[in-house]
């Protein structure tokens, strides 16, 4: 494997997302959150408590499906802007069977990776089907609105899929969130749209080497660091 190429003192900073693509991500956060503790609260009565951060039970009861609604469009939004990228590559088997480097901070002896390596696939992957099912799920139940279309043992499965996944999608959550915290660099992507030119460099050096050679999908522009 070449290193041929920029350095990671280089005073550079890459472009990871766009204004529209952090805005919508936000939203899609913010909102599995609410669900997480709305749903939380009317899962079992010890979390009930919980309800009082949405006006009482009544109330979170009432708008926790249109937060559901909130999320399932709020994903499409990301799913429609980067599932390309998402897609199973050569290196990714690699980069999964090297979790040791991966987790010492070793990256750059491995397969050089492309805009997300293959763990960042799996969360998006199975976040994508955890949404379906949720939404799937939630429609069945919603008695306000779909009573009549579904049978009793209908729902009965329905909810059990529901809280099924979202305790996954609330793990899954978690194990994002960590490893955005761990790989020191990688919230600033998200609070300010770019990252440095070292940590592209370590961590995705061939989307790196894309977006300098103008040939990124997404348009990563390279710029000099203030």
């Amino acid at each position: 494997m070449s290193n041929a190429g920029p350095t990671p003192e280089a005073s550079y900073r890459v472009t990871r997302y766009t204004t529209a693509a952090r805005l919508n991500h936000m939203v899609t956060a913010a909102s599995l959150v609410l669900l997480a503790v709305s749903g939380m609260a009317l899962f079992h009565p010890s979390l009930f408590f919980l309800t009082g951060l949405f006006g009482g039970g009544a109330m979170a009861r009432e708008i926790h499906p249109w937060i559901g609604v909130v999320l399932f469009f709020g994903f499409f939004g990301l799913f429609f802007r980067f599932w390309k990228a998402n897609l199973p590559e050569k290196g990714d088997g690699e980069w999964l069977k090297s979790g040791g480097a991966v987790l010492g901070g070793h990256e750059e002896n491995l397969t050089e990776i492309g805009r997300y390596n293959a763990g960042q696939k799996l969360v998006f992957w199975s976040m994508s089907a955890l949404i379906l099912v949720l939404i799937a799920s939630g429609l069945a139940i919603w008695d306000e609105y779909f009573f009549q279309y579904t049978s009793i043992d209908t729902k009965r499965i329905a909810v059990l899929a529901h809280a099924i996944a979202a305790i996954v999608a609330i793990c899954v959550w978690i194990i994002h969130l960590y490893a955005a915290i761990w790989v020191r660099g990688t919230m600033d992507a998200m609070t300010k749209g770019s990252v440095t030119g070292g940590w592209a460099w370590r961590h995705h050096r061939r989307w790196l080497r894309e977006s300098i050679g103008g040939k990124s999908a997404d348009g990563g522009n390279v710029t000099p660091a203030e």
